[in-house]
């Protein structure tokens, strides 16, 4: 009886060490953000944090982005036709701004109407040029998991489960 309350023990312990390692990896994606600076010239103009974006983000935010039509053959199912990757690149640094940044900024309504804009991903659009747009998606992957550290992480773990 003693060894199966031990294992029970046991089990809670490890339990317990996951569910905090958990809970410690999703609070670590929450702090997670960086700077960016919009310079040109040596001046810098604007300054704003982003965030990385889950999986489910990345997959919504694509689908905004594209066109879909009802496919006559599959009976009526929506497909997808084109994606407006312009508007897909704006959209995820958008959502990727931290709020109190996307407020002041891309949510400016007097800066909406000096540049003859709709919303923030129209406004990014108009302001950011592509290089800049690339930069800060590249860094958008990063924090969002899809950068050289965590192939790094994935490739180490692969290593260790060959041994």
């Amino acid at each position: 009886m003693t060894e199966e309350k031990l294992n029970q023990d046991e089990l809670l312990a490890v339990e317990e060490d996951v569910l905090r390692g958990i809970l410690g990896a999703y609070e670590n994606n929450q702090d997670d953000t960086v700077t960016i600076e919009i310079a040109r010239g040596g001046k810098t103009f604007f300054a704003f944090d982003i965030r990385g974006l889950s999986e489910k983000e990345y997959n919504d935010l694509q689908d905004r982005a594209t066109k879909f039509k009802k496919a006559k053959n599959l009976g009526g199912v929506k497909v997808a036709e084109e994606t407006n990757i312009t508007k897909f690149r704006s959209l995820l640094i958008y959502h990727a701004t931290v709020p109190e940044h996307r407020k002041k900024l891309w949510d400016n309504k007097q800066a909406w109407n000096q540049l003859n804009v709709l919303n923030g991903p129209d406004l990014i659009d108009k302001v950011l040029k592509a290089g800049e747009k690339s930069a800060i998606i590249d860094k958008i992957d990063d924090l969002s998991g899809f950068g050289t550290e965590s192939d790094q992480l994935i490739k180490n773990s692969l290593e260790q489960e060959e041994n």
